[in-house]
Protein backbone atom coordinates (compact mmCIF):
# COMPACT_ATOMS: atom_id res chain seq x y z
CA UNK A 1 0.00 0.00 0.00
CA UNK A 2 1.42 3.36 -0.97
CA UNK A 3 2.33 5.73 1.31
CA UNK A 4 0.89 9.97 1.15
CA UNK A 5 3.94 12.13 0.34
CA UNK A 6 4.36 15.10 2.32
CA UNK A 7 4.95 16.94 -0.75
CA UNK A 8 2.13 15.88 -2.65
CA UNK A 9 -1.06 15.70 -0.74
CA UNK A 10 -2.78 14.45 -3.38
CA UNK A 11 -0.52 11.29 -3.82
CA UNK A 12 -3.19 8.97 -2.34
CA UNK A 13 -6.30 10.50 -3.59
CA UNK A 14 -8.30 12.59 -6.11
CA UNK A 15 -6.55 15.93 -7.11
CA UNK A 16 -8.97 18.41 -7.80
CA UNK A 17 -6.68 21.35 -7.93
CA UNK A 18 -7.51 21.72 -11.85
CA UNK A 19 -11.34 22.13 -11.53
CA UNK A 20 -12.73 25.22 -11.42
CA UNK A 21 -15.60 25.22 -9.07
CA UNK A 22 -18.87 27.35 -8.99
CA UNK A 23 -21.47 28.01 -6.63
CA UNK A 24 -24.81 26.00 -7.56
CA UNK A 25 -26.86 29.51 -7.19
CA UNK A 26 -27.20 30.30 -3.79
CA UNK A 27 -27.19 26.82 -1.81
CA UNK A 28 -24.81 26.98 0.84
CA UNK A 29 -22.24 24.32 1.70
CA UNK A 30 -21.22 23.17 -2.30
CA UNK A 31 -19.40 23.94 -5.08
CA UNK A 32 -19.46 22.34 -8.52
CA UNK A 33 -18.53 21.91 -12.15
CA UNK A 34 -20.49 21.01 -15.05
CA UNK A 35 -18.52 18.12 -17.33
CA UNK A 36 -21.06 17.60 -20.18
CA UNK A 37 -24.57 17.72 -21.25
CA UNK A 38 -26.25 15.65 -23.40
CA UNK A 39 -29.15 17.14 -25.30
CA UNK A 40 -30.39 14.07 -27.32
CA UNK A 41 -30.23 11.68 -24.41
CA UNK A 42 -30.97 14.16 -21.69
CA UNK A 43 -28.22 13.40 -19.38
CA UNK A 44 -26.17 16.24 -17.32
CA UNK A 45 -22.64 15.29 -16.01
CA UNK A 46 -21.33 17.37 -13.00
CA UNK A 47 -19.17 16.76 -10.14
CA UNK A 48 -20.22 18.59 -6.55
CA UNK A 49 -17.47 19.35 -3.92
CA UNK A 50 -19.60 19.18 -0.42
CA UNK A 51 -18.15 20.87 2.93
CA UNK A 52 -16.81 18.88 5.73
CA UNK A 53 -19.37 17.94 8.66
CA UNK A 54 -22.24 20.29 6.14
CA UNK A 55 -25.40 19.48 4.49
CA UNK A 56 -27.55 21.17 1.83
CA UNK A 57 -31.18 21.66 1.70
CA UNK A 58 -33.71 19.32 1.27
CA UNK A 59 -34.12 18.49 -1.92
CA UNK A 60 -35.62 15.68 -3.96
CA UNK A 61 -34.52 14.37 -7.26
CA UNK A 62 -36.88 14.18 -10.12
CA UNK A 63 -34.88 11.97 -12.65
CA UNK A 64 -32.74 8.94 -12.69
CA UNK A 65 -29.35 9.93 -10.40
CA UNK A 66 -26.18 7.65 -11.28
CA UNK A 67 -23.26 8.53 -8.25
CA UNK A 68 -20.16 8.01 -7.90
CA UNK A 69 -18.36 9.28 -4.49
CA UNK A 70 -14.81 10.33 -5.37
CA UNK A 71 -13.55 11.48 -2.48
CA UNK A 72 -14.70 11.84 1.46
CA UNK A 73 -17.71 10.34 2.60
CA UNK A 74 -20.98 11.40 1.14
CA UNK A 75 -23.94 11.60 3.30
CA UNK A 76 -27.56 11.36 2.92
CA UNK A 77 -30.24 12.37 5.44
CA UNK A 78 -33.92 12.07 5.93
CA UNK A 79 -36.31 15.11 6.21
CA UNK A 80 -36.19 14.67 9.63
CA UNK A 81 -32.52 15.59 9.80
CA UNK A 82 -31.34 11.96 10.71
CA UNK A 83 -28.80 10.75 9.09
CA UNK A 84 -30.20 7.73 6.79
CA UNK A 85 -26.67 6.12 4.57
CA UNK A 86 -23.34 6.94 4.82
CA UNK A 87 -21.37 6.40 0.86
CA UNK A 88 -17.96 5.61 1.35
CA UNK A 89 -15.08 6.95 -1.57
CA UNK A 90 -15.63 4.17 -4.20
CA UNK A 91 -19.42 3.89 -3.80
CA UNK A 92 -21.46 3.87 -7.06
CA UNK A 93 -25.41 4.02 -6.59
CA UNK A 94 -27.64 4.30 -9.53
CA UNK A 95 -30.98 5.15 -8.23
CA UNK A 96 -34.49 6.23 -9.71
CA UNK A 97 -36.21 9.55 -8.56
CA UNK A 98 -37.38 9.83 -4.79
CA UNK A 99 -38.04 11.01 -1.64
CA UNK A 100 -36.96 14.38 0.07
CA UNK A 101 -33.58 14.42 1.35
CA UNK A 102 -30.38 16.37 2.65
CA UNK A 103 -27.39 15.33 1.55
CA UNK A 104 -23.31 16.45 2.46
CA UNK A 105 -20.52 15.38 3.74
CA UNK A 106 -18.43 13.65 6.57
CA UNK A 107 -15.41 14.77 8.37
CA UNK A 108 -13.52 15.60 5.33
CA UNK A 109 -15.17 17.19 2.22
CA UNK A 110 -16.36 15.00 -0.29
CA UNK A 111 -16.93 15.06 -3.78
CA UNK A 112 -19.70 12.92 -6.17
CA UNK A 113 -19.88 12.20 -9.87
CA UNK A 114 -23.55 13.14 -10.69
CA UNK A 115 -24.87 11.58 -14.07
CA UNK A 116 -28.33 12.87 -14.54
CA UNK A 117 -30.62 10.83 -16.50
CA UNK A 118 -33.72 12.27 -17.96
CA UNK A 119 -35.94 14.89 -16.60
CA UNK A 120 -39.55 15.37 -15.69
CA UNK A 121 -41.34 18.18 -18.36
CA UNK A 122 -37.16 19.41 -17.95
CA UNK A 123 -37.01 19.60 -14.02
CA UNK A 124 -34.18 17.49 -12.53
CA UNK A 125 -34.53 18.91 -8.80
CA UNK A 126 -37.27 20.50 -6.90
CA UNK A 127 -35.20 22.01 -4.16
CA UNK A 128 -37.62 22.74 -0.65
CA UNK A 129 -38.01 24.47 3.06
CA UNK A 130 -37.35 22.64 6.06
CA UNK A 131 -41.57 21.93 5.99
CA UNK A 132 -41.12 20.06 2.56
CA UNK A 133 -42.65 23.14 0.78
CA UNK A 134 -40.89 23.72 -3.05
CA UNK A 135 -39.26 27.01 -2.91
CA UNK A 136 -37.43 26.07 -6.49
CA UNK A 137 -36.72 23.84 -9.35
CA UNK A 138 -33.42 23.06 -11.25
CA UNK A 139 -33.80 21.77 -14.59
CA UNK A 140 -32.39 20.84 -18.42
CA UNK A 141 -32.41 24.60 -18.99
CA UNK A 142 -30.12 25.38 -15.42
CA UNK A 143 -27.84 23.15 -16.26
CA UNK A 144 -27.73 24.44 -20.06
CA UNK A 145 -26.91 27.76 -18.93
CA UNK A 146 -24.63 27.10 -16.31
CA UNK A 147 -22.60 24.31 -19.05
CA UNK A 148 -22.19 27.55 -21.20
CA UNK A 149 -21.23 30.19 -18.33
CA UNK A 150 -18.43 27.36 -17.36
CA UNK A 151 -17.18 26.00 -20.43
CA UNK A 152 -16.89 29.41 -22.54
CA UNK A 153 -15.81 28.58 -26.21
Amino acid sequence: MSQQSPSNPYSNGFDDRNIKWYPLGDIEHIEFSMLDIDNQGEVVDFIAKFAANERILLHRHLSHTNTFVVRGEHHLYDPSGDLKEVRPVGSYTSSPPGEPHYEGAGEEECMVLYSIRGHVDGKMFELMDDDSNVVAVLGMDDFKAAYAEQKPA
